[in-house]
């Protein structure tokens, strides 16, 4: 088979599984290449009853014990998760719709807690391809758990209207290191049913190193607004250049993307730290309570001067994550303990 007539084979392939995948795109086309109207942007809205709440965190529900594989947590423990965000943020941003999202969407409306909820769609990898890139298989439970996502996020965006702010379809799945990649095709698909759903503004989430990329830009055509995550701490900064670093990448992102609202997804400092492995490798600065208060307060000193809507990473610890080492860096990104105890950024918070 000669160079061209593979490639050929690969694109009938790839249209094939995103026309099976995705019930909205017209049949015979593939969504990256259907002709559509330009999206006209929703916008993303960073204020509620006047008051800036761009400052926003990112929330995991997940306690020790628990994962999203296993044991879930209970509607009390939410609420006590929730009713400690409230006090410090109002918005939070979710990373799938089914489990925890629905309840947590409940507990808002039912309390009055008054949060906003950027609403997750979870998806991954509904396809292998060999080294040609031809699709050897579809991977039908894949395919049908990224459905339900979607579909799950749009039905909780429409009734809970006054608390999903917006929905993020698939996190990570492009950059070139993820381990649950999805071919852009499939995810621009699963986008415009969203968007076809849904009147919130949708989005997906991704690396800055994405972002940066000129193969971005057809992604970024469909979504309303463009979340990025940006961490000096895995990018081998040192502390002293971590600010300065995530202010060049964040104008990096917006340069490549002009006109669009560019909203920071994920940014953060870890606490504690395995010297083993690929944190080993490419965290070469110190995780400490210490380091976590200053970059927090110069993050937020940052993007509240700019108004630059955001998401830090995360509430709680989440001991789930990553490998059974107690210092694997996954565990140990939040403000809380995973216990729900402060650590010292938000005590000093409390007694200034």
């Amino acid at each position: 088979m000669t160079p061209i007539t593979r490639r050929l084979a690969a694109l009938s392939a790839l249209i094939a599984c995103v026309l099976i995948s995705c019930s909205s795109v017209t049949a015979g086309q593939s969504p990256a290449t259907q002709s559509q109207t330009p999206v006209t942007k929703r916008p993303f809205v960073t204020t509620q009853d006047g008051r800036w709440i761009g400052n926003a965190i990112c929330y995991g529900p997940h306690r020790d014990g628990q994962s999203p594989e296993g044991t879930s947590p209970n509607r009390e423990q939410m609420l006590e998760d929730l009713l400690i965000i409230s006090k410090h943020w109002s918005m939070l941003r979710m990373y799938g719709s089914r489990g925890a999202s629905e309840e947590v969407l409940s507990l808002i409306r039912d309390e009055g807690l008054g949060l906003r909820v950027v609403l997750g769609a979870w998806v991954s990898t509904e396809t292998q391809v060999d080294d040609q890139g031809q699709v050897v298989e579809k991977i039908a439970d894949v395919m049908a758990a990224n459905q339900a996502e979607v579909d799950t996020a749009v039905r909780l965006a429409n009734e809970y209207p006054d608390i999903v702010a917006a929905i993020t379809v698939g996190n990570e799945s492009q950059v070139s290191w993820s381990f649950h990649k999805v071919q852009p095709a499939v995810l621009i698909g699963y986008i415009r049913q969203a968007r076809a759903g849904a009147e919130v503004p949708v989005s997906t989430a991704d690396a800055f190193s994405y972002w940066i990329k000129p193969e971005s830009k057809a992604v970024a055509d469909e979504v309303d607004f463009i979340v990025t995550h940006i961490y000096a701490m895995w990018n081998q900064q040192s502390f002293e250049d971590a600010m300065a670093w995530t202010q060049e990448q964040y104008g990096l992102c917006a340069k490549q993307h002009p006109g669009h609202t560019l909203v920071i997804g994920e940014a953060g400092w870890a606490t504690r730290k395995n010297d083993q492995g690929d944190q080993g490798k490419f965290i070469t600065a110190e995780a400490n309570e210490d380091l976590q208060t200053r970059f927090y307060r110069d993050y937020i000193a940052w993007t509240t001067r700019e108004s630059i809507p955001n998401f830090y990473f995360e509430a709680f610890d989440e001991n789930w994550k990553g490998g059974d080492h107690p210092d694997e860096v996954e565990k140990h990104w939040g403000l809380f303990n995973a216990d729900r105890t402060p650590k010292a950024v938000l005590q000093l918070q409390k007694d200034e």
